[in-house]
């Protein structure tokens, strides 16, 4: 598993620094209270193979001298993996809660005056919730000053301008010590800037930041349209450097723009620690043009703060809301902030689509389709076949486009809701698949880091032509981002949304482009969801287009879409970290870098319509006027989705698909028609056992 500490745990929890803490300068000095990294665990079990077999404590206390303080000091501790409520405690007293953020990161704590005694002291860390959790921290040292002089012991102002223009361009601007620890820095309160520990956000261009004297690495970029530059410091006490980083776009997206159709802020949701001003400015430093205010039952309109602080230049808002239900989360837009918002006390899905989406006009994203809120889950096993994409309770579905990539709530298997996407289309469903950030922090969950693009007519960030995109987004007119970002062509003319007429040429061109940072080395192309071609790649690391290939394709004989999906290996990178999934299923997990394309429709009889597998599986069903050898028989002339679905049919018309009549005529089909039902079988099997 590719962790930031895969192979050095050991090491980090049982082995103390080989040199003690040193004076932060002449005149102040710093106390070492501990050295080593703890394993501190709530929960019964180990949450990731990483902290298996490691000795762990429910809590930590460290005892130590030292003399009451007559002024504040200032207590430093490294932490990572922090996602529940820990407090820290001294003699007694809360000093404060660690960070809420599973990043490696170095914080402090003011420590007021006499809240230190003369003698023996006790620190503790203590968990504030029961929820699972496995945290590390340690290599706790106390400062002999304020907070404040702590953090300002060395100052250090970046300008990061863009390489095309030479302005200044918003940014985010990531800072680690010499083992890769994100830094908190300390910067005066600023209306053009996002400020968490080892992160800050930019609207200018320009910070001043005040560090501890040390060395460190300062990195810049945009999101993942662009290049990473960074600079190396080793600053002394009283220090005062300069320092200018140039970035540049090294992903081409021209007609294309960015949307993170699923962000909140801490302001209207309630949770997580985003406001509305730090909303505008992450939106500019990540580089999303489309930014959709997605807050929980609320219309939210960011474009007055977007305006106030200059950011609108770098972005159209689009107004929406997740509708957050029993029955699972909806995202909706465009809405206006007169828009008459339903009640969320729903007990009845077949009463979504009126309430969503009553004219056809908006766009309905069911959300994070495997995860559980209120003990309810969309695509449960126990009304959802996800290799069919059918409901087993008669549900109408309400949406008209789904997550495929969550960012802020990845799967272990990180193409699960693809594949579901996939199915859901051979069902019927016309979804457009979405990258999301789901982000409610500043820089928890990093804002685009999953995200969509949308093919638009007007491609300048703040003069977007919203209808036109909206329509587009609702067209399957996309393509989905987490690190890649993956096209396709069909006849050198048609890509995803498109309907391709009747042609005897059938040229698939998919092309793959990412940042120096990424990289690719798997590409698959999927008809009706099976993989039908692969190529391997050796990726160069160079930025821009890192992959580019034809296929040609015999021609189809139905109806049939194709899309194709773009992987690469990640490791970590502290200003790109992915996040471990919010609700795993199990204990391992491959991060990866996925780019997804839309669908493009192949209307291979000429009717001008995009059939589906289920709909061509009706059609044979009807042919066969219910006798199982011709259904079989028919069946031959179309691929496993098909005879996936004709077995749900037959499921639904009483027949078993068991029965000796129907397993005799199989044995006769292709192998296609075969797996079909052998995978429906399994699937329907399994799904009786859970209900």
């Amino acid at each position: 598993m590719a962790t930031r500490f895969s192979g050095k745990l050991i090491l980090l929890i049982f082995t103390s620094l080989l040199h003690p803490f040193l004076a932060d300068s002449a005149k102040a000095q710093s106390q070492g209270l501990d050295s080593t990294m703890h394993l501190l665990r709530t929960g019964d079990k180990p949450e990731w193979d990483e902290f298996n077999g490691q000795h762990f404590s429910k809590e930590l206390t460290i005892k130590f001298n030292s003399h009451e303080n007559v002024q504040e000091q200032t207590l430093q501790l490294r932490q990572y993996e922090v996602k529940q409520s820990w407090r820290v405690v001294l003699n007694g007293k809360n000093l404060g809660m660690l960070m809420t953020d599973v990043n490696d990161m170095i914080i402090y704590f003011s420590i007021p005056s006499k809240a230190l005694i003369s003698g023996k002291n006790t620190l503790q860390l203590l968990p504030a919730s029961t929820e699972p959790d496995d945290i590390l921290v340690g290599e706790i040292a106390m400062h002999e000053r304020p907070f404040r002089q702590v953090l300002n012991e060395s100052t250090v102002n970046v300008i990061i301008t863009d390489k095309k223009n030479g302005a200044a361009i918003p940014c985010r601007v990531t800072i680690v010590n010499e083992k890769g620890v994100l830094q908190m820095a300390g910067v005066e309160a600023d209306q053009q800037l996002a400020i968490r520990p080892g992160n800050i956000y930019t609207v200018n261009g320009k910070i001043a930041m005040g560090l501890p004297a040390g060395k460190y690495t300062i990195y810049a970029g945009r999101g993942f349209e662009y290049s990473i530059d960074s600079t190396q410091i080793n600053i002394r006490p009283g220090e005062r450097l300069n320092r200018k980083l140039t970035i540049t776009r090294e992903v081409n997206t021209d007609g294309w723009i960015s949307t993170d159709p699923h962000i909140h802020t801490y302001t209207y949701s309630g949770h997580g620690d985003a406001t509305m001003r730090e909303r505008a400015i992450t939106i500019a430093g990540e580089g999303i043009e489309l930014p959709v205010m997605t807050d929980h039952n609320i219309t939210v309109d960011i474009a007055p703060v977007a305006d106030s602080l200059g950011a609108s230049l770098y972005y159209t808002p689009v107004t929406g809301m997740e509708f957050t239900t029993n029955l699972g989360h909806f995202n909706v837009f465009p809405l206006s902030m007169e828009t008459a918002l339903p009640d969320p006390q729903l007990t009845d899905w077949n009463s979504l689509p009126a309430l969503l989406n009553p004219d056809g006009s908006r766009v309905v994203i069911l959300n994070h389709a495997r995860d559980i809120h209120k003990g309810f889950r969309p695509f449960d096993q126990q009304h959802h076949l996800e290799k069919t994409g059918q409901s087993l309770t008669g549900w109408n579905f309400p949406a008209n486009a789904m997550e495929v990539i969550n960012s802020g709530s990845l799967q272990t298997n990180d193409l699960r809701l693809f594949h579901d996407w996939l199915a859901m289309l051979n069902r019927g469903h016309l979804l457009t698949p979405v990258g999301a950030s789901d982000s409610h922090d500043v820089s928890r969950y990093l804002l685009g880091q999953a995200r969509t693009y949308i093919k638009v007519s007007n491609d300048k960030p703040a003069q977007i032509n919203k209808e036109d995109a909206i329509d587009n987004f609702r067209g399957g007119k996309v393509a989905v981002s987490l690190g890649l970002l993956a096209r396709i062509t069909v006849n050198d003319k048609y890509g995803a949304g498109d309907l391709v007429p009747p042609s005897q040429k059938v040229a698939v061109t998919v092309q793959v482009q990412g940042p120096l940072w990424t990289s690719v080395n798997r590409v698959s192309l999927y008809a009706n969801g099976i993989k039908i071609r692969e190529a391997r790649i050796t990726d160069k690391n160079k930025p821009g287009i890192k992959w580019k290939q034809t296929w040609i394709l015999p021609k189809f004989k139905h109806d049939v879409y194709l899309v194709a999906i773009a992987e690469g290996p990640y490791h970590y990178l502290p200003y790109w970290p992915l996040v471990k999934p919010f609700q795993p299923v199990s204990t391992k997990w491959t991060p990866a870098v996925i780019g997804v394309t839309g669908a493009v429709w192949f209307d291979s009889d000429g009717d001008g319509r995009r059939s589906s597998a289920f709909q061509n599986a009706k059609l044979v069903w009807q042919k066969s006027q219910g006798n199982v050898d011709t259904l079989i028989r028919l069946l031959n002339d179309y691929d496993e989705a098909t005879a996936l679905q004709a077995a749900s049919i037959l499921m639904e018309e009483g027949w078993n698909p068991e029965e000796p009549n129907i397993q005799n005529a199989l044995s006769n089909s292709n192998p296609a028609v075969k797996k079909g039902f052998q995978n429906f079988l399994k699937e329907w099997t399994m799904s009786k056992n859970v209900q």
